[in-house]
């Protein structure tokens, strides 16, 4: 931490508000390096002096924010105009910032163990002239070469003798995780699982601490809403395609059931597990396929369900997570604006149904009133829509006290829920809105047809064997759909921005999500995945954004409350959603359709790609200073996004048609476009700024990280 940043604030009119906004910014368990630089009349030679405290000590007098101080470098010399005390306080400062020789200034125990950590940081370091670089070829032939002596630099190694003395502090568990890849192949089987559970179980109890926030209870009220729409939803529309084999009861149920598990049991418990249109369009696909052969679709699942437990242990055993890595921002962009579009569209076509079975009425007499249907509903979405997202800006306004105004933010969608509930009960001319459908009692959809526990063999008639053996083929179809939303979903929720620190576990969770759904199926309910858009606003709900200090600063997330209480609390609601009919039916659907909305909209935040579309219409001097701006000519990156345009409209051209099993495969193929056709197109530099940001999964750190060419004093 360079301190000169504190010695450059000065308090203005408004006297410590300064000093407590940079505050906030900094972690708890920051330690500060004061550097002190001068020139000295009396002395005949520079004077050097490098101080590590035993303990950190708070400077008062010194700093004008109380963090403790543990290191001091002062150096004095005579006036002499070949030597910049300035210049070497600012390397000293470069070099603690470093956190490679950050620890060796921890760990060095002599004079000579200090040169040798200045040694490693110039040997990893790149010298540039002060001048501009014309040569594009050369800035491309540097970044492998600082990835490599980075790689080198951090690469973790238990026989170095500093780990053994970072174990002996409590150190070695946080420098090792920091410096491990989640998706590396341990070599073993299941050593990815293990590694996973060694990796985040120890982090449990903070999962629970974490949650006791007023934030978070927010967040249980707005998931909840956001959990049980697409769950009725779509339990509505399976009943519809099955014949009612499976509906709203069975899909709250597994919801609940599944969620509860995932959120005790899972690495990840940000992820919001739910029912998806693509796993929608197999079971109608499939059910079709049954009913045309004479067998029980109900049953058909059971033997799908085996054969999932048995691909997942499988692909869990020998690592397959490992093959996340090949999906770059490219392919996770396409996708998470895919399914916010869906969202959006949804909310759109509900809405026109609406329009299309009560059309807008021309005129009203005083004999005849005919409510408006039509309109009210228009009335309750946009309200809700807009009152949710009015008072997401209204948190980080200026009105207010700060901690009123962000509990008022938190409750936002609950809040605006409550609002248009309310409105729509007390109109009180007959205005028709159709309301929430919950079941009433835990019983099956259908009655006659099944019960609770479906038997392996049939329950009318014996099962086809060569079937049992034939499901292993629609398995490979659910497998590839779970993995591939909740593997994607799992890379976006833990995109670098958001600041993450605790941690994903990918054959964990996928082990679990997969694995609950095969043995569901045996209970007649519907397999599961993590879902991209819920999953978005679960993370949007819990982040904390921190304070800008200076005009035109950009907000930036400050943490995210990482804990799993929230997931469990919304998998009981909506499991309990069943014995609060009489609450629930008072909800207008027009109101969730509003939610529905606020969801896909506020989930495009953060998607580069919704970013680089909007700049298509912006002159480019109203660009920002952005990598993929600034380092790319403007009609190349359109280009660029214009590939993925068209990617994007190809999946939405299947997913409207009856090859919408395909749309799993046709996501796939965006891979290899990504990393064997794009690169004959662009330049590599020009792949890294658009498509990475400058920013790469680096094994050696086991997250993104950013490879920007680094300028050493």
């Amino acid at each position: 931490m360079r301190i000169s940043e504190f010695a450059s604030l000065q308090e203005g009119p408004r006297g410590h508000a300064p000093r407590k906004q940079l505050l906030e910014k900094i972690p708890e368990d920051a330690e500060a390096t004061l550097v002190l630089v001068g020139r000295a009349a009396f002395l005949d030679r520079p004077t050097l002096a490098f101080v590590r405290l035993r303990e950190a000590v708070e400077l008062d007098v010194v700093l004008q924010v109380p963090v403790p101080v543990r290191f001091l470098f002062m150096v004095l010399g005579p006036d002499s105009p070949h030597i910049s005390y300035h210049e070497i306080g600012r390397a000293v400062s470069t070099m603690m910032a470093e956190r490679g020789f950050r620890r060796d200034a921890y760990l060095a125990e002599e004079r000579q163990d200090l040169i040798k950590g200045v040694e490693e940081f110039l040997d990893c370091s790149i010298v540039l002239p002060p001048c501009e670089i014309q040569n594009e070829q050369l800035l491309r032939s540097l970044v492998p070469m600082q990835k490599e002596l980075l790689r080198k630099r951090y690469l973790p190694d238990e026989k170095k003798p500093e780990m053994k003395i970072l174990k002996d502090l409590g150190l070695a568990e946080k420098a090792i995780e920091e410096e491990e890849d989640p998706l590396r192949r341990t070599g073993r089987p299941f050593g990815g699982l293990v590694r996973d559970i060694k990796r985040r179980y120890p982090k449990y109890l903070s999962d629970i601490k974490d949650a006791l926030s007023a934030q978070c209870l927010a967040a249980v009220i707005f998931i909840y809403f956001a959990a049980l729409s697409p769950a009725i939803t779509f339990g509505g529309l399976l009943g519809e395609k099955t014949s009612n084999m499976i509906g709203v009861s069975e899909l709250l149920v597994s919801t609940a059931a599944q969620g509860i598990i995932f959120c005790l049991l899972g690495a990840q418990p940000l992820l919001v597990v739910g029912f998806s249109g693509p796993l929608l369009v197999f079971e109608e696909a499939f059910f079709r396929f049954c009913e045309s052969y004479g067998m029980e679709y109900i049953v058909g699942r059971v033997w799908i369900g085996f054969w999932l437990i048995i691909l997942v242990l499988l692909v869990v055993a020998f690592e397959g997570s490992f093959l996340v890595r090949y999906i770059s921002r490219y392919t996770q962009e396409i996708f998470s604006f895919l399914i916010s579009l869906i969202f959006i569209y949804e909310t759109f076509a509900k809405l026109i149904a609406i329009f299309q079975k009560h059309p807008l009425q021309k005129s009203y007499t005083s004999r005849d009133p005919q409510p408006n249907t039509a309109l009210l509903s228009l009335v309750l979405m946009a309200g809700t829509f807009f009152i949710a997202f009015f008072l997401r800006k209204f948190k980080n306004s200026a009105f207010l006290p700060g901690k009123l105004r962000r509990v008022i933010g938190d409750f936002g969608v609950p809040i605006s829920i409550f609002i248009m509930a309310l409105a729509d009960f007390f109109i009180k001319d007959n205005t028709y809105t159709q309301k929430l459908s919950v079941p009433k009692g835990l019983q099956v959809s259908n009655t006659t047809a099944r019960g609770w526990f479906i038997h392996p063999l049939g329950k009318n008639k014996d099962f086809p064997i060569w079937m049992m053996f034939g499901a292993a083929l629609p398995a490979v179809l659910v497998f590839i759909l779970i993995f591939l939303e909740s593997q994607i979903t799992t890379l976006i929720v833990s995109k670098p921005e958001r600041k993450l620190v605790k941690g994903s576990g990918f054959h964990l969770d996928l082990l679990l999500i997969v694995g609950m759904g095969g043995i569901a199926a045996l209970f007649g309910m519907p397999w599961l995945s993590a879902t991209t858009v819920r999953t978005i606003t679960h993370a949007n709900a819990l982040t904390v954004m921190a304070k800008t200090t200076t005009p035109g600063e950009k907000a930036h997330v400050q943490e995210v409350k990482e804990q799993r209480i929230s997931g469990l609390l919304v998998s009981i609601l909506v499991g309990l959603s069943i014995l609060m009919e009489p609450i629930l039916k008072l909800i207008p659907l027009a109101v969730l359709f509003g939610i529905f909305l606020y969801m896909g909209v506020t989930s495009l935040n953060g998607i580069q790609l919704y970013d680089r579309i909007l700049l298509l219409m912006k002159p480019p001097k109203y660009h920002p200073d952005e990598p993929y701006v600034k380092r790319v000519k403007t009609w190349r990156m359109h280009i660029f996004t214009f590939t993925q345009i068209v990617c994007l409209a190809t999946l939405w051209a299947v997913k409207s048609t009856p090859a919408s099993l395909a749309l799993p495969f046709l996501l796939i193929l965006t891979v290899p476009l990504r990393r064997f056709l794009l690169p004959k197109i662009f330049k590599d530099i020009e792949l890294k700024c658009v498509d990475d940001a400058d920013v790469t999964f680096d094994e050696t750190e086991g997250r993104d990280v950013y490879h920007e060419v680094q300028m050493p004093i």
